[in-house]
């Protein structure tokens, strides 16, 4: 019997049936020959959770997955936005429908009773206050399982004569606890109401958030383009009363199909301009990197969200070096510009890293990082005025070249680099840099020198290997040239 195939899901037909999971397949199809029984993929029913959490998004931001069937949202503070709590439910049991979905809702203070509800219970939706009376109408006759234990435990719990929530609440903690342990107390303190756990969703909550609703949806570009910047302005003002401005932004267009587009771009410094904002949405569609909008059946919901946003700089530009200010914000909105436009991993600038050898301590990263971007310690000015001068220029490759030493691990005194001869006048070094022993084991080390030849010019050389420990002839390099 352990062996057996067994129904994990029924839709409303089976289920009016009497079919349950955890039946066998040979017993539902002795009650039913004509069943049609389709294998289970859990693969693709993840998916399609996943898809169906997105769709959900229309209601809050908060939406998290509970176990492998259901979802969880917070809904505080919406459902004035649907006519109170019948009328939220009502719009979500309506468009599940529509979609071809059989929708099981539950509604509560916390999300134990809500997912209980959801799962066991006859009534959708829970008082606002669970005194001892409702709470026993709405939960004593569920089965334990509706606490979210695990199903051993649950089947413990049943063969003690504790298969009800209500056989629980009506016992004496202590044994209880003592006896299958304390989770099952702690679950029921939380069906009742009085622990109150959160939920994981599954992004992060917007730090602002301006959306619209439309009655009748919309189809066309350009009303989509012209809501978005009224939600653009409805975002600034927001971002206006923190004194913030926003570094990375989501444009979410929600289709009555079930359909759930997103579009991010990222800014290059924090912005509170409306006209900026939707601008860079448009360069984004623009520039191939997303598809033209197909509004399908038609958009219900528009949402464009603050994903990161940072506080506002005081301005500058009345004072003397207000050009500099000017200037500064000109290519970070050209930078904003090209980046919507080609992408953020093809408009890319030069960042410093900590880095043991030096050509990987320069790295190219998106010029707009949006919520990417760290903030970095005040550097140490001690520690940088007694670090060794570095070249201006660090060549990607450092290029061999021939020099000649008056001994084979002294510093070089002429050296061949493109085929021109250079004759060194003035020396410093050496700096002795090793290869990262946990990363290249055995890699030769490096001698740096900074070498000035006879017409003024500065080179930074090193020799690789040590001589008479590493090789026994080592090899010269051209790094990087200083000026």
């Amino acid at each position: 019997m352990k062996n057996a195939r067994r129904l994990v899901g029924v839709d409303l037909v089976a289920a009016r049936l009497g079919l349950t999971p955890g039946l066998t397949l040979a017993d539902a199809r002795a009650r039913h020959p004509g069943l049609v029984a389709v294998e289970a993929d859990p693969v693709a029913e993840a998916k399609l959770l996943e898809i169906i959490a997105d769709f959900c998004a229309r209601y809050t931001p908060l939406v998290a997955l509970d176990g492998a069937d259901g979802l969880m949202l917070d809904v505080a503070g919406v459902a004035h936005l649907f006519g109170g709590e019948p009328g939220l439910v009502g719009d979500a049991e309506t468009r599940f429908s529509q979609l071809g979905f059989v929708l099981r809702c539950g509604l509560a203070d916390t999300p134990r009773a809500a997912a209980a509800l959801a799962r066991y219970g006859a009534a959708p939706i829970a008082p606002a206050a669970l005194s001892e009376k409702p709470f026993a109408k709405l939960f004593h006759e569920m089965p334990v399982a509706a606490l979210g234990i695990a199903p051993e435990l649950a089947a413990d719990l049943l063969r003690a004569g504790l298969g009800r929530v209500g056989d629980l609440a009506m016992r004496p903690r202590a044994p209880i606890a003592a006896r299958f342990g304390s989770d099952v107390m702690a679950r029921l303190d939380e069906l009742r109401g009085l622990t109150r756990p959160s939920i994981s969703p599954r992004f992060p909550p917007p730090e602002f958030v301006a959306e619209r609703r439309f009655a009748s949806p919309i189809s066309h570009v350009d009303a989509v383009m012209g809501t978005l910047v009224k939600l653009a302005d409805d975002l600034v003002v927001l971002l206006e009363r923190r004194m913030k401005g926003a570094r990375a932004l989501e444009l979410g267009l929600y289709r009555v199909d079930g359909e759930v587009r997103r579009i991010r771009v990222g800014a290059g410094r924090p912005l509170n301009e409306a006209r900026a904002l939707a601008r860079l949405f448009v360069e984004r569609i623009a520039g191939g990197e997303e598809d033209e909008i197909d509004a399908g059946f038609g958009i219900d919901l528009m949402r464009l969200s603050c994903l990161s946003a940072e506080p506002l700089a005081p301005s500058q530009r009345e004072w003397e070096r207000a050009h500099e200010a000017e200037r500064a914000e000109k290519l970070a909105d050209l930078l904003d510009r090209l980046s919507a436009r080609l992408g953020p991993r093809r408009v890319t600038r030069q960042s410093l890293v900590e880095a043991h050898v030096p050509e990987r301590a320069v790295v190219a990263e998106p010029a707009v990082l949006g919520e990417a971007r760290k903030r970095k310690a005040e550097p140490d000015l001690t520690a940088i005025s007694e670090a060794p001068t570095r070249p201006l220029r660090l060549f990607e490759r450092p290029e061999p070249i021939e020099a000649v030493a008056e001994i084979p691990d002294g510093p070089p005194l002429k050296f061949r680099w493109r085929r021109m001869l250079h004759e060194v006048v003035a020396i410093e070094g050496p700096e002795r840099i090793a290869a990262p022993w946990w990363r290249n084991a055995g890699a030769p080390t490096r001698d740096y020198f900074r070498a000035e030849d006879s017409f003024g010019r500065r080179y930074w050389l090193f020799r690789e290997g040590l001589y008479g420990r590493e090789t026994a002839r080592a090899r010269w390099f051209l790094h990087g040239v200083f000026g």
